[in-house]
């Protein structure tokens, strides 16, 4: 089966390609400050977008805290989804270390690919990255929210958008044509582009996949890849499936975990060093490979 018509099986059984509607964007706050040189206290909190809506989301938001408040500071935040049949919680593995190393991790529960969902439809993935786009206007107005723990702490200038499977389609259907500047990069981890996909201003994206992945075949994503434009990285975790590399003491874990970080810094900081720390970081003889294109200055 070629790479053209194996993308097309694929997203057929994922989603159908859409975007979210482009919108001005305010100038951005000042930028964020240095990223933490050491590991902080995570702290949880749950809420709703839209409760009364047709689409309520409910967000799992993992913070940096300190003595059981808000850690000082504004944090970049990183919009995370989860996969088909698949719950936030089941990601905090990654979202606890990321917010420990000094982001707001924002991981909604999608209306209809949720674990728990009463009518479960795959083909609603279609509809996520606009709702991917609610959650973020969320945050930028919880910020400005006079009262809230969280306001004056969100770096509203500064979001990555990040997903596994069914949340890297999600994910990818952000970066379109017209999408705000706050998003400034992308993590798609076993995922792919969507049509209309990575035609947007250039943002650096990260793909993570697993060579052996029967769900959404290596060839999708690389796919993918190849019609990223801007900085862009490819890291293989060889030998390995879906996802089994996103679980603590699994092979490739590390380096996955030691490569987004990177990454991130690099995109949401401005942290040169983490940007050229991750190509070391995404060595690893027998367990990752990584193809760079990257550049070596800041996004």
């Amino acid at each position: 089966m070629g790479v053209r018509r194996l993308c097309a099986v694929v997203l057929a059984a994922l989603l159908a390609g859409c975007g979210p509607a482009a919108a001005a964007d305010p100038p951005p706050p000042p930028p964020a400050r240095h990223a933490p040189d050491h590991a902080l206290p995570v702290a949880v909190r749950t809420f709703t977008v839209d409760p009364a809506g047709p689409r309520p989301l409910p967000v799992t938001l993992w913070y940096p805290s300190v003595g059981g408040r808000v850690a000082p500071g504004r944090f970049p935040v990183v919009l995370h989804s989860h996969g088909l049949h698949s719950l936030p919680e089941l990601h905090a593995a990654l979202a606890v270390r990321w917010a420990a190393a000094g982001f707001v991790v924002a991981a909604p529960t999608y209306p209809y690919t949720n674990r728990r969902a009463a009518r479960f439809s795959r083909a609603d993935v279609r509809n996520q990255p606009a709702d991917g786009w609610r959650v973020i206007r969320h945050l930028v107005r919880l910020d400005a929210r006079a009262g809230d723990p969280l306001a004056g702490h969100l770096d509203v200038g500064r979001f990555a958008a990040t997903g596994h499977s069914a949340g890297g389609f999600t994910t990818a259907g952000m970066f379109t044509s017209g999408h705000p500047a706050r998003l400034r990069s992308g993590v798609i981890i076993a995922g792919g582009g969507l049509a209309g996909a990575f035609a947007g201003p250039s943002a650096p994206l990260l793909f993570v996949h697993g060579t052996a992945d029967p769900v959404v075949p290596l060839a999708v994503g690389r796919a993918g890849y190849r019609r990223a434009g801007g900085p862009k990285a490819f890291l293989s975790v060889l030998g390995q499936g879906h996802g089994e590399y996103l679980t603590p003491g699994r092979p490739g874990f590390e380096q996955v975990l030691a490569t987004v970080t990177d990454f991130l810094r690099w995109t949401l900081y401005d942290d040169r060093d983490a940007g050229r720390r991750l190509r070391t970081d995404a060595t690893r003889p027998g367990v990752t490979t990584l193809d760079d294109r990257l550049a070596d200055a800041g996004p």
